[in-house]
């Protein structure tokens, strides 16, 4: 695996820069198109890092191009191309930075709420659950462990907050009154058949997915189109399914290992992001390396 230099921020002046978010950068293209830039900044609790993960943004990228082809037949998608080479000729000047972690994609209406999907009881479900047996106000039966799995995948839509905020886990009606019922009922039907759809391929590569995020968006026609990532590190809780014993927080290839790090040296999550010691991201890179290499059957191009 070869190591280069993290990007922190792209650079793309003849496009207009429309965002700058956690990880990615967005620029319009023309009327119909953007381009989504993968950096390789990192965040944690909200907060971005002061370093980024070397190849990060390359591993994001192409993990997402190998669900939107696997989960294409599920609903559709934002994605044009990924190829540099088939971009309008205003994007090809940039191909040395941005090949590998950049994408062509519709432009469209992007939905307020992330569709949050848990198969499994861990994180800030797990914390609520103990509190009151409810997830984002759902009631869940009683006498469940830490990771346990659910009886069903569980929709829990959360607010997108701005860059330095934090978002907030919401009640799906609360969702509903967001969006209105009818994005609101495509949008809960969706995330769960892609969930599932998800979750039954990456068993028989031998990974749990706990949990996972995705985007929406919706065209000029008002069809709900699959947007941003989908099913990376980034977005989701993956975990060995040869080591998983419910009752205890579980191994994972995902984010977890950095929040622990940041956990252990009472990082202030109100605050701005620190500098990663080199071994932690090592140690970062290599789990979504891992991640990448077991659901694909191939190595991420760095």
């Amino acid at each position: 695996m070869t190591r280069t230099a993290a990007l922190l921020t792209s650079e793309c002046p003849s496009l207009t820069l429309l965002a700058r978010g956690k990880v990615r950068d967005v620029y319009r293209v023309d009327d119909q198109h953007l381009l989504f830039v993968a950096s390789d900044r990192i965040s944690a609790f909200d907060v971005v890092m002061a370093n980024g993960i070397p190849g990060k943004g390359k591993v994001l990228t192409q993990l997402s191009l190998f669900w939107f082809d696997l989960l294409k037949d599920v609903m559709p998608n934002h994605l044009v191309t990924a190829e540099v080479e088939r971009m309008p000729m205003s994007v090809r000047p940039y191909q040395d930075q941005i090949a590998g972690r950049a994408m062509l994609v519709r432009s469209l209406r992007i939905l307020p709420v992330e569709a949050i999907v848990r198969g499994y009881l861990a994180g800030s479900g797990w914390k609520e659950y103990q509190k009151s047996l409810t997830v984002c106000g759902l009631s869940l039966p009683a006498g469940l462990t830490e990771s346990a799995r659910l009886p069903i995948p569980l929709y829990t839509p959360s607010t997108k907050a701005a860059l330095g905020a934090h978002d907030e886990n919401i009640h799906p009606d609360e969702a509903a009154r967001i969006l209105g019922e009818p994005f609101a009922s495509v949008v809960r039907t969706q995330a769960v058949e892609l969930y599932a759809r998800a979750r039954d391929y990456a068993a028989t590569r031998g990974i749990i997915i706990a949990d996972t995020k995705f985007e929406f968006g919706v065209d000029a026609t008002a069809q709900v189109i699959l947007a941003d990532e989908v099913l990376t590190p980034d977005s989701s809780r993956f975990w060995p399914a040869a080591s998983y014993v419910p009752g205890r927080s579980q191994d994972s290839f995902d984010k977890q290992y950095l929040r622990d790090y940041l956990e252990s040296v009472k990082f202030n999550k109100n605050g701005p992001g620190i500098t990663l010691p080199d071994e932690v991201v090592a140690k970062t890179l290599g789990k979504y390396v891992e991640a990448f290499r077991l659901l694909t059957g191939r190595d991420p191009v760095l």
